[in-house]
């Protein structure tokens, strides 16, 4: 399995517009956040969670020039308003773009982009097949995905298991039903938006309480605000097996 970190940041991304904080005016790459995704090529199977505002980007950026499916978290915008750019992928791939998502999410993109969902075939829109997913194991060409009901302060959130690799963004709740989905997964990455406690993310603290007690080999950190401080003054208080992760990481994950 291949795992690429398309974004790291939080809804306003790295650097902040009109910021000039330590964090926003730093010159280490490794602090300029677009907002959270990652692509995972699961098996020759390749997928992307969530497209936020800089998808176009994120795909240029990685040369990702084929995609079999677009699997969505939750509908806020930081995490969807790129969808109307898989239409790239039409042309390239000459057939509609399977995407998958709660019914409720799916209601949400339906209102948000009404001309992808609307009867009026209009040449140069985004062609979609829907496919509606409940908290229950479905799979993409194939390959198993486990979702992983998670809590964003009131919002019910889908992470996603891919074999022994587990991504949960936007959340500041598990619970422990859930939490059995994850336990035995190799690499999990979890939000952790900044040090001080946050009404619908975990914070520092939380995240590494809960990689503690999940107990992955490697764990990573992602959907970063700039209140969490600087990439290298960060790692250097964490564990050794969990790491703040990057916009362009990539990582290979054995599932044997």
């Amino acid at each position: 399995m291949k795992v690429i970190f398309l974004g790291t940041g939080t809804s306003q991304g790295i650097p902040v517009i009109g910021c000039r904080c330590e964090v926003c005016t730093s010159v280490d790459y490794r602090d300029k956040r677009l907002r959270a995704s990652i692509y995972v090529e699961y098996e020759g199977v390749k997928m992307v969670v969530d497209t936020g505002p800089d998808f176009r980007q994120q795909m240029l950026r990685e040369r990702i020039d084929q995609l079999d499916a677009v699997l969505f978290t939750h509908a806020h915008k930081d995490h969807v308003a790129g969808m109307d750019d898989i239409r790239s992928y039409n042309f390239l791939q000459k057939k509609d773009m399977p995407i998958y998502a709660t019914d409720f999410v799916i209601g949400r993109l339906e209102k948000e982009f009404e001309y992808i969902f609307s009867a009026d075939d209009y040449p140069g829109i985004p062609k979609v097949t829907v496919n509606p997913i409940e908290n229950r194991p479905f799979s993409v060409n194939g390959k198993e995905i486990i979702p992983i009901e998670v809590m964003h302060y009131k919002l019910p959130v889908l992470g996603f298991r891919f074999g022994d690799f587990t991504y949960i963004t936007d959340a500041n709740h598990i619970s422990e039903e859930e939490k059995e989905k994850i336990k035995g997964s190799k690499v999990i990455v979890l939000n952790a938006l900044q040090k001080k406690s946050h009404i619908s993310h975990f914070n520092l603290e939380e995240a590494l309480e809960l990689m503690e007690e999940l107990k992955p080999e490697k764990g990573y950190l992602t959907h970063l605000g700039h209140f969490m401080g600087t990439h290298k003054d960060v790692s250097e208080e964490l564990p050794e097996n969990v790491e703040i992760a990057w916009d362009g990481l990539q990582m290979s994950i054995d599932n044997s």
